[in-house]
């Protein structure tokens, strides 16, 4: 090996040495203790308030699942097995779901969309579906919904808090009665 790259290792390896040490050095340096009396920010409580908390009702499981439970039995008595029921809250997150037997792959995310249309615009899908005109971008080409009757509002004092859905029957009007008995079993259920 010629005598310059030698020179040039050894200075080149003193280099990445003395960094790797400098480095090591100041992770090893201790953070600078908070102040006498002050919490750190991330374990800050913010003071529930009209001005920095939001109270938001939900569905309790055990209603969202009596309300899964009677739109699929309302599906089974109408000889309609093979769709899926979902409850969403006014996010779109899914509190229960059931599918029934031989129920396709699409029908679940029917119900959910369906679900989440009617929780999100607080009105049936069958409603909203009148809406669409076809003339140009709609409420309909919102991403995660669907304007086919099957989906009905779960509302308190007025205001939606969630929706349920049912996908897969032959028709949207069999979906959107499965999904009525759903939301009727919730008006009585105590959470």
């Amino acid at each position: 090996m010629k005598k310059s790259h030698k020179v040039f290792a050894t200075v080149a390896t003193a280099a990445l040495l003395l960094t790797a040490g400098v480095g090591a050095a100041a992770m090893a340096t201790p953070a600078p203790a908070p102040a006498a009396g002050s919490v750190p920010a991330s374990t800050t409580d913010i003071q529930p308030g009209a001005g920095t908390v939001v109270a938001q009702n939900r569905i309790t499981v055990g209603a969202s699942a009596d309300a899964v439970r009677a739109a699929l039995a309302k599906c089974q008595a109408d000889n309609l097995p093979f769709v899926t029921v979902a409850l969403v809250d006014r996010f779109g997150t899914v509190q229960a779901l059931l599918r029934g037997d031989n129920a396709a792959e699409h029908t679940i995310e029917a119900a959910k969309q369906k679900a989440y249309t009617a929780a999100a615009f607080g009105a049936p899908t069958s409603e909203l579906a009148k809406r669409i005109t076809g003339n140009g971008p709609g409420i309909d080409d919102l991403p995660g919904t669907l304007f086919l009757p099957g989906g009905v509002p779960l509302k308190v004092d007025g205001v939606s808090v969630a929706g349920i859905g049912v996908g897969g029957a032959p028709d949207g009007k069999l979906d959107e009665a499965c999904a009525a008995a759903g939301a009727a079993a919730v008006t009585g259920a105590k959470g």
